[in-house]
């Protein structure tokens, strides 16, 4: 280990520092960072080359020079220490307590790295987790162990749907071990300030971790949150036996981040300026979520990203696609249309809801109910793109159902209360509502029997 202490630095700018001289340095080894022999300040090494090293400081670079400056290597990465007590507290981006609690203290202090998953041992994602949303339960349902996410834009309700699933998300039968990681980047201070206030008034953050970085803070810290919630919700879920949801909000807020330090690192850009390894390092994120053989907890991941002039193909929405197994696409025309969440359910889906719905688990009409309501829904753009042509007065009987249809569907199915929390079976009972609308011959997804059960005479 590298116990030396070196009192010079070569150069200042930005969020780095850079020195050379250094041996026996690491890459994402701790330093600690002394400005005028008293401001105590820790950084990260983000490169190492034969000339020189350059660290990101966390707490900004603000007053320190090339000569007022002294640095010491620690030998090891950025490590936290967690308990179980963590649960009901908030944390800045790198684990410190911001919320006037103690310290956290625990025998042992975990790398926020995360440690190794050996793909032999994850097992296939079964079972769900309830959200009290309609839309998602039913039609692009969250299964345990996965990563799906939310696809929204600039100034679209994704805080408040962030928010509301963190207040109602809930493993039936599991409800005394399941726990919210909540990991927000780059927010401002009345975001960080609703997420508090709804998590406390709705009585659920004793069951809540909170990760926060502000739009003020420094940019380095972004890159550690998301890294600092994964490595709480891994210990709580393969230690304690718990099942996890890890909301993180927003994803193109560490883009960003992870964009402006590559540039100050000179880094040779790729996509929108954003640097070559953003997909690796994306999918160093997304893969830490899942379930292990021998462990009893799991850790499942809805991280929500902004896509700037909602644009999916840009490389954040593009990437995160490839990388996860489906998405929640949040319209701007159904907002407009005050409906509230505005998902879209056509560009939506979730590659392993099959897997966990069904007689057992939720209810055997669930996956049948599911496939109607997405042919009914995209027969209905059919229809009103015709109607924009000839009228709707000049539609078929069979063409103005589906209309009615569409009406019905937005706002008694996919509308719900910020507050209002439907169970799986409250919303199979109201898509069947929706459904009887058509009549019984256009539901050619459904099969009889579950056609006399439901539907009525």
């Amino acid at each position: 280990m590298n116990t030396k202490e070196y009192l010079k630095l070569d150069t200042v700018v930005g969020s780095l520092i850079s020195l050379s001289g250094a041996e026996d340095v690491a890459y994402g080894e701790i330093i600690d960072i002394v400005v005028d022999g008293k401001n105590k300040r820790k950084g990260k090494v983000v490169m190492v080359d034969e000339k020189a090293i350059i660290a990101q400081v966390f707490q900004g670079t603000q007053g320190i020079s090339t000569e007022n400056t002294s640095v010491r290597f620690t030998g090891h990465p950025l490590e936290i220490p967690l308990s179980k007590d963590i649960l009901g507290r908030t944390f800045n981006g790198i684990g410190m307590p911001v919320d006037d609690g103690p310290q956290v203290y625990s025998s042992k202090k975990h790398n926020v790295n995360g440690r190794p998953m050996n793909p032999i041992s994850r097992r296939y994602p079964r079972n769900y987790v309830e959200t009290g949303i309609s839309a998602i339960d039913s039609l692009m349902t969250l299964i345990r162990g996965q990563k799906l996410p939310i696809f929204s834009g600039n100034g679209m309700p994704h805080n408040e749907l962030a928010a509301q699933i963190a207040r109602q998300a809930r493993v039936r039968g599991e409800e005394e071990n399941f726990a919210i990681v909540f990991a927000a980047m780059g927010v401002k201070h009345d975001d960080a300030d609703y997420f508090r206030k709804s998590f406390e008034s709705s009585g659920v953050l004793e069951r809540v971790v909170m990760y926060l970085n502000l739009a003020d803070e420094p940019v380095v810290e972004r890159i550690t949150t998301p890294r600092c919630a994964l490595t709480a919700a891994e210990y709580l879920a393969y230690e304690e036996g718990m099942h996890i949801l890890v909301i993180m909000t927003d994803m193109t807020s560490y883009g960003e981040a992870l964009r402006e330090i590559s540039s100050a690192r000179e880094e040779v850009p790729s996509r929108k300026g954003y640097p070559g390894y953003l997909y690796s390092d994306l999918a160093q994120l997304y893969e830490r979520a899942g379930m292990l053989d021998g462990a009893k907890g799991s850790v499942t991941l809805l991280p929500i990203l902004t896509m700037p002039n909602d644009d999916i193909t840009h490389p954040i929405p593009d990437l995160s696609g490839y990388i996860t197994e489906g998405q929640i696409v949040l319209s701007r025309d159904l907002y407009q249309k005050n409906i509230y969440p505005p998902i879209n359910i056509l560009p939506s889906l979730s590659r392993l809801m099959k897997d966990g719905i069904g007689e057992g688990m939720t209810r055997a009409d669930h996956d049948e109910v599911s496939s109607q309501l997405f042919s009914s829904y995209s027969r209905v753009q059919e229809v009103r793109s015709l109607s924009q042509i000839i009228g709707e007065e000049d539609l078929s009987d069979i063409d103005q159902k589906f209309m009615e249809f569409g009406r019905q569907f937005e706002t008694r199915f996919l509308t719900q209360d910020i507050d209002e929390s439907r169970s799986i079976e409250e919303t199979l009972d109201i898509a069947w509502e929706v459904l009887r609308v058509l009549p019984k011959e256009e539901l050619e997804r459904i099969s009889p029997e579950f056609i006399d059960k439901y539907y009525g005479s």
